[in-house]
């Protein structure tokens, strides 16, 4: 069980990036999607802070701050980057080039720069768990846009996913996950800072707009990350990548069971394909989990 542990808190940080969706459609009328990332990159990284500080890991002695301003920078990239390519793509195209292109991306990376070529097991499991996200955001009914800008942000978007999770790896070999993610947030924050003084804020001063912002920070962004980093102890970064596929599996389930939404029986079969990559990515025998983690 104890070898299951990485994979089990990357899930947990899927499943909680997956309510992301859902808790906006409870913000107020004048929440932008580039304002609310921002404050949710804000929120999240004043918490992790705290958190870090509180339980005395926030050592900054010999910090290696050039691989934390690549991984602060490609984070705080992705927000503007994903929810600008939403916008101009849709959200079916937008998520799943971002989303999917990222494991397939940091898989790359990994070979070209750090020599490790993920396993034949990983490129079926994200096959199909990308088949999958396909399948469940092109059947929901809605006009299809292809935008080559627009595909171009998504990717972009999961680019900076993708170097985030390797360079913040990197940071965990001599670092707390506490301080990894605490001082990786609060630089991201100060870098989306300045779009909260160009876009209207006013909806924060709503109690809808405080809780979804606490929800968003607290438990979308810092206990999601903590959970995301802890797990990038044991498994490499595109298998971490593969497993947040999780993310829109959770978003579709809590649609169909909170907002009211309705998944076609295509859908239903790409939820089908999702389960099927991720619990085959899940299941590691113990040599090759011994293998992953060297």
């Amino acid at each position: 069980m104890k070898d299951k542990m990485p994979i089990i808190f990357v899930l947990l940080a899927g499943v909680l990036w997956g309510t992301t969706g859902t808790a906006q459609t409870f913000a107020p009328e004048g929440a932008l999607p580039v304002t609310v990332g921002a404050i949710r990159m804000a929120v999240g990284g004043v918490t992790l802070l705290l958190f870090a500080t509180i339980q005395g890991k926030l050592n900054l002695k010999n910090w290696p701050w050039k691989t934390t301003v690549i991984a602060a920078g490609s984070i705080a990239a992705f927000q503007p980057l994903f929810f600008s390519a939403v916008a101009i793509t849709g959200v079916a195209v937008g998520t799943v080039v971002a989303i999917g292109s990222s494991p397939v991306l940091a898989g790359i990376l990994e070979g070209v720069f750090w020599r490790k070529i993920p396993e034949k097991k990983w490129w079926v499991s994200t096959l199909l768990a990308i088949i999958g996200c396909v399948l469940l955001f092109s059947s929901n009914n809605q006009e299809i846009t292809i935008s080559p800008i627009g595909i171009v942000m998504a990717l972009g978007a999961g680019l900076g996913f993708a170097i985030y999770t390797l360079f913040s790896k990197q940071l965990l070999q001599n670092h707390a996950t506490e301080a990894v993610t605490a001082v990786v947030f609060t630089l991201s924050g100060l870098f989306l800072a300045p779009l909260l003084i160009i876009y209207d804020t006013s909806w924060l001063l709503e109690f809808r707009g405080i809780a979804v912002a606490l929800h968003l920070g607290v438990i979308a962004t810092a206990a999601a990350y903590l959970l995301f980093v802890q797990g990038l102890i044991g498994v490499s970064a595109s298998t971490a990548l593969t497993l947040i596929l999780a993310e829109p599996l959770t978003a579709a389930i809590l649609g169909v069971f909170i907002v009211g939404e309705e998944l076609t029986l295509l859908a239903w079969f790409g939820v089908a394909l999702l389960l099927l990559g991720l619990g085959l990515l899940s299941y590691t025998p113990k040599k090759i989990a011994v293998e992953e983690v060297n």
